[in-house]
């Protein structure tokens, strides 16, 4: 279970940043930062938080919301959009989505922790934990923080956009979602980059 040892070795107010949505064929890559204050915060929710992959959707959003409204959690939220990715590549995209969700926050972190092996650009040290969503708790934090907010974006698009089943799949290359592609074609929310999509386009049907 993650734990706030690595903020505590660390000091200071400590960002860990997540992002979601790197593999889908269709929507934004999203990132959250939280920072932590390990006075003020609810303990009993610091037993709660794990990495948003472990967590049913359920619990995910209960978790989410109570984040959202502990005094001891700040929460900052970036985003890049798919023209960002197709132009930028998906793995830049999702850096500039964790720049964003730090330069969200309320206040410049003293240090912060990304799960993963990159760093994005950062007003303040950095550190890579590969697997930190399931061993940093500001980390695990940001990841159900971000998983929900796509989570709901995708739906809400799937309202605009139906036949995808985005609000099932969140925009990931399911069997389903790949039929409706075929049959339906790219919406302008579909990641032209990405080889699915783009055999699609270059379809001469």
């Amino acid at each position: 279970m993650p734990d706030l040892s690595l903020e505590a070795t660390l000091g200071g107010r400590v960002a860990g940043i997540d992002e979601v949505g790197r593999g889908p064929l269709a929507g934004p890559v999203v990132a959250a930062a939280v920072v932590i204050d390990p006075a003020r915060f609810d303990p009993a929710l610091g037993l709660l938080i794990d990495d948003s992959k472990r967590l049913n959707d359920r619990k995910r959003r209960a978790l989410a919301v109570a984040l959202r409204q502990d005094p001891g959690i700040s929460v900052g939220l970036g985003a890049a959009c798919v023209a960002e990715i197709d132009r930028l590549n998906i793995l830049q995209a999702a850096l500039l989505a964790m720049t964003r969700a730090v330069a969200a926050l309320p206040f410049v972190p003293d240090q912060a922790v990304v799960d993963g092996v990159h760093l994005p650009a950062l007003p303040c040290p950095g550190h890579a934990v590969v697997g930190g969503d399931g061993r940093v708790l500001s980390v695990a934090a940001a990841s159900i923080v971000a998983k929900v907010l796509r989570d709901d974006l995708m739906a809400a698009l799937a309202r605009r956009y139906p036949g995808y089943a985005w609000e099932k799949n969140a925009g990931y290359g399911t069997r389903a979602h790949r039929e409706a592609l075929i049959r339906l074609g790219a919406t302008p929310h579909h990641r032209r980059s990405f080889a699915p999509v783009r055999a699609v386009l270059n379809d001469p049907r």
